[in-house]
């Protein structure tokens, strides 16, 4: 499969092309930025070409990776799903619900594949715990915490994102915490409290449809000793914790990869397609507007 990549910030340097470039069944065809000079220098780091047309890009590729703030994405994922692309986007999907809707319509429409790379869904130890209490059942509560120190810590290549300024741990950390919740616990029927504080920290309370209720806190603003992601299930079967995860965000991104090969191949959609994405933008927008103000 031939796959370009649209974005030259720093998760494209450090994630997206190292994972294309080293894919074996992937022919890494080209960078597509806003800055054609990034776009240049990421594409002769890794051999290959830079695009200054990013339509031109779409009509010479099978699929896109996208690595650019979430409203650049929804809305060049729409372009190159009309183009035919399968896509590999990142969390968040959108930054809106009618955004993150015109990506499904359009992928359903076209007929694309379409894998968000949600990183912890893609690590093998809590995939493997996901799928091992998603089976056992009879949970009756669910805790996660998933705080990081973006802000707090020096030298952060994150810190200055004017997206995650604006919209905060909600939309940066919260669709991690929601994609391990959601496939043990189900769908949540309400979104019964959110509030923020300190920082960009917010505090949720979900109730699932399953009959379990889940808990939040979700941070970019911790101190860096106190940064960390925890996820705990109390039911029928005990206590269980998320493991800890063995490797870092490139050997996950090369089986989000894979997830697209194989979703694009049987045309049967990955649990992290789109249409997830969607559903964790939709809470995120609810939570959103729950608060006083708005994301920070």
């Amino acid at each position: 499969m031939r796959i370009g990549l649209l974005g030259t910030g720093p998760w494209a340097r450090m994630a997206h092309a190292p994972a294309l470039g080293g894919h074996p069944d992937l022919d890494f065809a080209g960078v597509w930025g806003r800055r054609p000079d990034a776009a240049k220098e990421l594409a002769e780091l890794h051999g290959t070409r830079a695009y200054d047309d990013v339509e031109e890009l779409f009509a010479d590729v099978d699929a896109v990776a996208v690595a650019l703030p979430p409203a650049v994405q929804a809305d060049l994922a729409v372009r190159a799903a009309r183009a035919g692309c399968h896509l590999l986007l990142d969390k968040p999907l959108a930054p809106t619900v009618a955004q993150g809707r015109a990506v499904v319509e359009a992928a359903g429409a076209a007929g694309v594949a379409s894998v968000v790379f949600f990183t912890t869904r893609f690590q093998p130890e809590p995939e493997a715990w996901i799928t091992e209490q998603a089976r056992t059942g009879g949970w009756f509560t669910g805790r996660a915490q998933w705080l990081g120190a973006v802000f707090t810590s020096e030298g952060s290549p994150f810190a200055d994102s004017p997206w995650r300024r604006e919209k905060g741990a909600l939309w940066d950390v919260g669709p991690h915490a929601l994609s391990v919740l959601l496939p043990v616990l189900g769908d949540p029927r309400r979104v019964t409290a959110a509030a923020y504080g300190p920082g960009d920290t917010v505090h949720l309370v979900l109730d699932h449809a399953g009959g379990a209720s889940s808990s939040l806190t979700l941070s970019l603003s911790a101190p860096p000793a106190a940064s960390g992601a925890v996820v705990e299930l109390r039911g029928a079967a005990g206590v269980t914790t998320l493991p800890e995860v063995s490797e870092g965000a490139v050997p996950a991104l090369a089986r989000a990869a894979d997830a697209l090969l194989t979703a694009a191949r049987t045309g049967v959609p990955h649990p992290c397609d789109a249409a997830f994405a969607l559903r964790v933008t939709e809470i995120l927008a609810t939570a959103e507007s729950l608060t006083s103000g708005g994301a920070r």
